[in-house]
């Protein structure tokens, strides 16, 4: 019985003491985000970063792109239709929300592309979905209380596995098609709420 009240004491006191801590720390704790050139290809999106500790937070982000640019006959025109989830541990090296930082990430996405030629689709459709892990680095500029701005790019790895299709016909698929990919995982210019 002894043990189990010593352990109660020692968990309230870690929680007192925790709290107390976070409410002593300045500065924002949450943000909420948006990257604005992903907006240019007709894609919504929103983020969300929390405050870890004093030089750590984690961000998740989201990006659904719900155009497939099917036509009534059937075939396909050009789409980028996907939905992107990418969520990122950030490292800051003055303090979280300020300045530069680096970070690492592990996206996952859905995906039914076509016909687009800087993504090596031109005349047919891919439709499946990938998963990597990458490293970034970025910066914030204070605005105003409230506000940031952020650029971020990033380089690493994705897996990406579909199933590939003509653009002509949604319904004859022609192969299975696995995909390793080095290079650029991220870009973004985003305008940040602090809260």
């Amino acid at each position: 019985m002894r043990n189990v009240l010593l352990l109660i004491l020692i968990c309230y006191t870690s929680f007192v003491s925790a709290k107390e801590g976070i409410q002593t720390d300045r500065g924002p704790v949450v943000a909420i985000k948006t990257n604005i050139p992903y907006w240019a290809t007709a894609t919504f999106n929103a983020g969300v970063e929390f405050r870890l500790a004093r030089k750590w937070t984690l961000e998740l982000e989201a990006g659904l792109n719900p155009f497939s640019g099917k036509n009534d006959d059937g075939s396909y025109g050009k789409s980028l239709k996907h939905l992107r989830l990418h969520p990122e541990l950030r490292y800051w090296f003055c303090e979280s929300f300020y300045k530069s930082f680096i970070g690492i990430h592990v996206p996952y996405i859905l995906y039914n592309v076509s016909d687009i030629k800087l993504l090596g689709t031109e005349g047919e459709r891919h439709q499946g979905w990938g998963t990597g892990v990458g490293i970034s680095y970025g910066y914030q500029w204070l605005l105003s209380k409230h506000w940031n701005l952020e650029a971020t790019v990033g380089v690493g790895y994705l897996y990406l596995e579909s199933d590939k299709y003509p653009c002509t016909n949604c319904g004859s698929k022609i192969e299975k098609v696995k995909k390793h990919y080095f290079g650029p995982t991220q870009a973004a210019v985003s305008f940040i709420y602090l809260f």
